[in-house]
């Protein structure tokens, strides 16, 4: 049997003001040594839910479940039952393609408890992209919704697999996804759809016994440094990279997320995030268990009034979510009749964070201990992360320490060295959350990690006491007629200006600098805004040389389902508008 886990024994942690190795002088940092966490995430879980059994553990809105921790522990071990019964080995890979649903975490906890390979793939992704995540991986199980707004999935397994239609689910053999064995739809109460190639997940989880021992007798067999998840990283160029992740990746990461939060089981937090993403799965799902609070999910995708809605009715103490999603609450014609005022905490990230959108967060939605976070998937995925100890223009210009056991150096992008504080290079990260690499991609793998440290391809400064500012992708630096120019520079100055909602800007090809800025410009709703306005505005507070040269008013911009803004994308179709090959 596992060695039982004692939840009072684990170390917390108080972040403090500045670095402890502070003043620095060169451009490395470590994060306090404190003990990391050992067990598996069956294990932890477990002993969360004998510690809380009758505390709330989920509330999933959108489908009037209320479960709590012995609630969820049961279905979790049905469902752990019943992938043993099937046939899921260790090291297994199932892929779950879905939004947001009770199901997902049952997926998750259950995948971690008996050793099967957790496999996230993006729900919009279409038959071309899964059948490369399904077969790059040899996944023999994909659970799947049914339906989210104009996609049917079931169609688009179809386009993919013809011959499906032919084939019953307990005999699948399909050419395209050859190592696919078994595919369950999540179905719905009172829904009276069948197909023959997908099991429910109703009939699915029923065959489980929630007291089944093999569950038991299969978790004391893992180890914490088991790979248990795979999330495909989105890159802008070439086939997307699966960063395979252990139970101590995630486990710690999301532990010591929690501590920096304040977390205690009394919190509840609002997750509008896609759960097939790092910021939702780990930094939401794990990190509120490992502190026996609960998650509240408010709908299926990101919907600004089921947002305020399942914050005033369940009184959330925090959320997490990207700025895009503030911007919509806050800008949403409703907002001042949701009470918000049970929020304390949460993190905003994903994408850089304005200044300005920052302090609205911390008044207009009570928010005052909100964090900045930083990292990346490769890095399970938190790496710095703000602290409510530390002044407003901190918290807010910057994202914040390296966390507990965690090492950074900001390095030339040329020649490898360290800088000293206050320059810019590139953000290397080392320590317990770097992953284990590219899922059957060696040589993907040993190009980003060198010696432990994780290449992370972003533009970092470090001040004296430690405080990081991430000034861009080094990809995206643009350089105009010899002059270095971060675009994040010159969107933070541009958020200032009252009529302007959103900013992003990036550098297009010039015949005679090189490259030039352009700025694309979401307006508040309301006011009219022109080219001339901006342009002022810029020249008499910036360099010249900073002053973009073209302007394009839009409504949205090109995004991933994350909310990640593809500037890639509004490059390119600058490009083409431009007639620039």
């Amino acid at each position: 049997m596992a060695e039982t886990i004692f939840i009072d024994d684990i170390a917390s942690v108080e972040m403090g003001a500045k670095s402890a190795n502070t003043p620095l002088k060169m451009s490395h940092d470590k994060g306090p040594k404190i003990p990391l966490i050992e067990a598996t995430i069956g294990d932890f879980f477990d002993a969360i839910c004998d510690k809380y059994p009758e505390h709330e553990a989920l509330v999933s809105c959108h489908q009037g479940i209320r479960w709590t921790y012995q609630q969820l522990q049961e279905k979790v071990n049905q469902l752990a039952s019943a992938m043993i019964e099937m046939g899921l080995e260790v090291g297994d890979r199932l892929g779950i393609w879905s939004h947001n649903n009770a199901e997902w975490l049952l997926v998750q906890l259950a995948t971690a408890k008996i050793g099967v390979i957790l496999v996230n793939i993006n729900p919009a992704y279409r038959s071309f992209e899964l059948q490369y995540a399904l077969n790059k991986l040899g996944c023999s199980t994909l659970v799947l919704m049914r339906h989210f707004k104009t996609s049917d999935y079931a169609k688009i397994i179809h386009e993919l697999c013809p011959e499906i239609y032919h084939k019953d689910y307990k005999q699948l053999d399909l050419v395209e996804i050859p190592t696919i064995e078994r595919i369950i739809w999540i179905d719905e109460a009172d829904t009276d759809e069948t197909f023959n190639f997908m099991q429910k997940f109703s009939e699915w989880i029923a065959e489980g016994d929630a007291n089944d021992p093999r569950v038991a007798e299969r978790q004391a067999r893992l180890k914490n440094t088991d790979p248990i998840n795979v999330q495909f990283t989105s890159g802008t160029t070439g086939t997307p990279k699966g960063a395979t992740l252990t139970h101590r990746n995630i486990l710690n990461n999301g532990y010591f997320t929690a501590e920096t939060l304040g977390f205690t089981h009394k919190d509840r937090l609002c997750l509008p995030l896609p759960l097939y993403h790092c910021f939702a799965m780990v930094l939401g799902n794990i990190a509120t268990f490992t502190h026996g609070g609960c998650l509240v999910y408010p709908s299926e995708a990101f919907d600004a009034v089921s947002v305020m809605q399942a914050i005033e009715q369940e009184r959330c103490t925090a959320m997490h979510a990207v700025p895009t999603m503030f911007i919509a609450m806050l800008d949403h014609s409703d907002f001042e009749q949701y009470d918000l005022s049970s929020l304390r905490t949460g993190i905003m990230g994903g994408s850089s964070c304005p200044i300005e959108l920052m302090r609205r967060v911390m008044s207009d939605m009570h928010m005052s201990e909100i964090t900045i976070a930083y990292g990346m998937t490769e890095t399970s995925p938190l790496s710095c992360q703000t602290t409510k100890h530390v002044s407003i223009e901190r918290r807010v210009s910057t994202v914040g320490l390296v966390q507990p056991n965690i090492e950074i150096k900001i390095v030339d992008t040329q020649t490898g060295e360290v800088v000293p504080i206050g320059e810019t290079g590139e953000v290397l990260t080392r320590g317990y959350s770097v992953m284990k690499g590219y899922w059957g991609s060696r040589f993907k793998t040993k190009q980003a990690v060198q010696d432990g440290w994780m290449h992370t391809g972003d533009l970092g400064v470090m001040d004296e006491e430690g405080f990081i500012k991430i000034v861009g992708r080094s990809k995206d630096m643009v350089i105009r007629g010899g002059e270095n120019i971060y675009p994040v520079e010159i969107e933070n100055y541009l958020y200032r200006h009252p009529k302007i909602r959103d900013v992003q800007v990036v550098g297009v090809p010039d015949d005679h600098y090189g490259e030039v800025l352009a700025a694309w410009i979401i307006p508040k709703k309301g006011v009219t805004l022109t080219q001339e306005e901006v342009q002022q505005f810029c020249r008499d507070n910036i360099a010249h040389y900073k002053v973009p040269k073209y302007y394009r008013f839009v409504e949205a911009y090109p995004m991933t389902v994350t909310g990640k803004i593809q500037k890639y994308k509004i490059t390119e179709m600058m490009k083409q508008e431009l007639g620039i090959k």
